[in-house]
């Protein structure tokens, strides 16, 4: 279910073109957001644009130092001292100089992110938390078979509310699991690596169903899932879906019922709107739970380039659109269609 695209307010001849330009293209929910960037976006991020600029050049200062810190020792190390481990040394030294001088331009960027992104949620009547700390959902998730075992986790970017009569919850997380290692000699060594890295949503379903099912988009998990639980796997009518998917469940008949032929061309198309891959989702409880694996959404973007450039506050409309738009298409065709008026209408 594509979401409709915003006709704007393309007639406004006081808008900026390229805020318009920038805009063009948006679902019709945003349709407002040319004149809230005008009038009350824009004016803000310019006048952090002072610091942005100061704060870019000192980074790009500290960052030529690291380098040149990393130079030098490679120098002396190899070729003066005939010690590669001082060149080894030098290297982390330089890269943390380099990092070190990036700690305010980062700080802006934070800034800016709340300042785009918290106004765009209170329009829509969400609440934005970019550092919300521990989920208990992500507990259910992982209780749902979605997202295996770790050992420490960090998240971010939460985003609950109301979307089309649906409550809903959205984070993102980053978990590793902690794993060591012992050599010959008895030495061990701890390493920490990331078991999942992406994106979290649930919401209740549409359609009332008592048992539980499971849909894995990656093969490699199969094992771990077979049989648990009394899960059996779903044969289906699709050989598309089942070569993209597999399903599991305590409910053959019910898991039919559920991943009708369109739900499941939305599944297959989902992984292209979060620009991801892996995704998994779970029925149970009367709730679509729902992970997957891509890159950061609501990012503020390079700090290298102005903060009120139109095409930044549009990257970030695009994470909210991507969003809606997963929630839209699962939710239930006979309320969006109360909800919404007819196209053309009233």
């Amino acid at each position: 279910m594509s979401t409709p695209t915003s006709r704007g307010p393309w007639e406004d001849t006081d808008i900026d073109p390229l805020i318009l330009a920038a805009m063009r293209g948006l679902p019709e929910d945003f349709a407002d957001f040319p004149r809230l960037y005008q009038d009350e976006l824009a004016p803000k991020l310019q006048a952090q644009e002072a610091e942005r600029l100061a704060a870019a050049r000192s980074a790009v200062r500290w960052t030529w130092i690291g380098v040149g810190v990393a130079a030098l020792g490679a120098l002396l190390g190899f070729l003066v001292f005939r010690v590669p481990q001082l060149a080894i040394v030098a290297g982390v030294i330089g890269f943390a100089v380099h990092g070190a001088g990036r700690g305010p331009l980062n700080q802006i960027g934070k800034r800016a992110k709340r300042l785009i992104v918290e106004p765009v949620a209170a329009q829509f009547n969400l609440l934005f938390d970019a550092d919300p700390g521990p989920q208990s959902s992500v507990v259910d998730l992982h209780a749902a078979g979605l997202i295996p075992t770790w050992d420490r986790a960090v998240y971010e970017d939460r985003l609950d509310g109301t979307r089309n009569g649906v409550d809903f919850l959205f984070f993102e997380t980053h978990l590793e699991e902690r794993r060591r290692t012992t050599d010959s000699r008895g030495r061990t060594r701890t390493r920490w690596v990331t078991v999942f890295k992406g994106q979290c949503l649930r919401f209740e379903f549409h359609k009332a169903f008592q048992g539980r099912t499971l849909v894995l988009r990656d093969a490699g998990m199969l094992n771990v899932f077979r049989g648990v639980n009394g899960l059996q796997q779903v044969k289906l009518e699709s050989n598309v879906f089942e070569k993209a998917f597999q399903v599991f469940s305590d409910d053959q008949v019910e898991a039919r019922f559920l991943l009708t032929p369109d739900l499941m061309q939305r599944l297959i198309d989902l992984e292209k709107v979060f620009h991801g891959g892996k995704l998994r989702c779970a029925f149970q409880d009367g709730e679509l739970l729902i992970a997957v694996e891509g890159g950061d959404l609501f990012e503020p973007g390079s700090m290298f380039t102005p903060l009120d450039n139109p095409d930044r506050v549009r990257e970030l409309l695009d994470d909210f659109a991507a969003i809606f738009n997963l929630i839209d298409s699962f939710a239930d065709p006979e309320q969006l269609k109360r909800i919404r008026p007819k196209e053309g209408g009233d």
